[in-house]
Parts: structure tokens; C-alpha cells; sequence
């Protein structure tokens, strides 16, 4: 019987509910399949270090890698083949292995748009504010621009990145649907947002805290995050409070994973049982 053996590269994935997910489901389809968090904080290792690991595990008998903050851009060089999505994306977060050959994947977009199609289908996306323009981020902004939005304004804690990604999603989508903004413009921004989605890792367990201050939060504003551990993070918290719609990373973890499943295995997931999965993991 052919086994699979997968790993998640990344800082902080201590508390990360993908090896339950990918295990739960192979179970499913009958399959030997071993799921190990790479963690680069307990090894005191940076991101540079990625392109190490995936070639460690590709000698070791790896199946493939999920790949996560901070890692998904600094991957790239030390890969042999990117598939159109992580091309376009300049981000990866799913590593197959071919042969000799590593190829890069992106399934988080796909994975946020099904996200948000499904939990928010009738959201207003006329103005929207982004948290993170990294490689999430650019995952995240293309998803939202494919689903219709008419503008993003991208802020980030090094500008540089969000005047980058901008200026890569204007080329794609057309002029003016993708700005850049500095943290302290975020004031005069949300009044006149639809939507605010977080993809930064403030949130996480390992990252506690909120992205912006909580003042700027009103009712007419749906928000989302992309952090899944906790589901509720004190953002997601603070909005509920304030009657905001949001939405949540687990749908996004759910569904990107579901695609990453397909790329390793070749077997079709159940997204639907996956999201049971993640809740019952979540309540355990």
C-alpha cells in the first residue's frame, strides 16, 4: 500500500490543526498517511531556512510540504517549478514532490474565496480594507478581487510590501483596484469600508493581540480573519460585539487544505466532512 508522509513548515504551527485535518480525512479514503509539524521557532531557525527543509525532506521521502508564515515567499527560489496560481501569486504554500523535481502550489486563494462565497455570499465589496500584503496577503487580495470587489486598499508594517502587491494586482485586475495605505490612514479608510479582513499572524496563539486599534471597528463593517487558532480572536471578538458580520480562518484552513489533500494524494476530499473534522477538533 503506498504511504504519504507530509509536513507543514512554518513559525509558531505548534498549534496547528492541519496534521488532524489531512490524517482525519486519509483515514476516510483508507490511506497510510503521516502528517509532522516542522516548526522553525522550536528549532531556532528563520525563513531563510526553508529552502533546507524542503530539500531535507525531499531526501528523507517526503510526499510533499504545506508551507506557512513566514515562509511562503522566501520558499520560491529553492523550488524547481511553480504552478500558474503560485506564479501569478509570488507565494506558496503547498510543496509536491516529483521525482527529483519540487513544485510550488498555491491553494490559498482558492481556499479563501470558497471561504468567503460560503460565509459571507452576500457582502457588499465596494471599498475593502487588508491587513498583510505578504504572501497570504497577495493570496487573499487576488481572491477578493476575483470574487468582484471593486477596490482594496492594502496596509502593511513594511509599506514597501503593500505598494509592491498593489501595484502587481493594478497590472492584473486594472487601475485603481488595488491601492496601497500607511497604518495611520487606517482612520479615515474603515468609516468608508465595506469590509476589513486581517492576514496578518496578529491573532494566532503564538501572535496574541488585535492588528489595529478596536476604536475603528463599527457596525456597518463585516470583518474577517485568516487566523484559525483561536477561531475567535480578539478581533473577530471585539466585531461580534459591536453587531459586525465576520468571518472566520477555519473555512479558509478547511478549504485550502482540502485542495492541498487532492495535490498529494490525487484522491478527491470531502470539503463538507472536513469541515466537521475542524469542528469537532476545535471543540475538543
Amino acid at each position: 500500500m503506498t504511504s504519504y508522509l507530509v509536513g507543514l513548515i512554518g513559525s509558531g504551527v505548534g498549534p496547528s490543526l492541519s496534521p488532524a485535518l489531512h490524517e482525519r480525512e486519509a483515514d476516510f479514503h483508507g490511506l497510510r498517511y503521516v502528517y509532522r509539524l516542522i516548526d522553525l521557532a522550536d528549532l531556532g531557525l528563520d525563513a531563510e531556512a526553508a529552502g533546507d527543509l524542503v530539500r531535507t525532506a525531499r531526501r528523507l521521502g517526503y510526499t510533499g510540504l504545506n508551507i506557512t508564515h513566514p515562509c511562503k515567499q522566501t520558499v520560491i527560489e529553492h523550488l524547481d517549478e511553480l504552478s500558474p496560481d503560485a506564479a501569478m501569486l509570488g507565494a506558496v504554500n503547498t510543496v509536491v514532490f516529483d521525482g527529483d523535481r519540487t513544485i510550488g502550489h498555491n491553494t490559498d486563494w482558492t481556499g479563501f474565496a470558497q471561504s468567503f462565497a460560503r460565509g459571507l455570499p452576500d457582502a457588499p465589496t465596494r471599498r475593502i480594507v487588508q491587513l498583510g500584503a505578504g504572501g497570504a496577503g497577495a493570496a487573499v487580495a487576488h481572491a477578493l478581487l476575483t470574487l468582484g470587489a471593486d477596490r482594496i486598499t492594502l496596509v502593511d508594517s513594511q509599506p514597501g510590501r503593500a505598494v509592491s502587491l498593489a501595484a502587481e494586482l493594478a497590472r492584473r485586475f486594472g487601475a485603481g483596484r488595488a491601492l496601497a495605505a500607511g497604518t495611520d490612514e487606517l482612520a479615515g479608510l474603515l468609516p468608508r469600508a465595506d469590509g476589513l479582513v486581517n492576514v496578518t499572524p496578529t491573532g494566532m496563539a503564538a501572535h496574541p493581540g488585535l492588528p489595529l486599534a478596536a476604536g475603528l471597528l463599527h457596525p456597518a463593517l463585516w470583518v474577517a480573519d485568516v487566523v484559525y487558532r483561536p477561531l475567535e480572536t480578539e478581533l473577530l471578538r471585539h466585531a461580534r460585539a459591536l453587531g459586525c458580520r465576520t468571518l472566520d480562518g477555519g473555512g479558509m484552513v478547511v478549504f485550502q487544505a482540502a485542495h492541498a489533500f487532492r495535490l498529494f494524494t490525487g484522491r478527491e476530499p470531502d470539503a463538507g466532512r472536513m469541515l466537521t473534522h475542524l469542528a469537532d477538533l476545535v471543540d475538543a
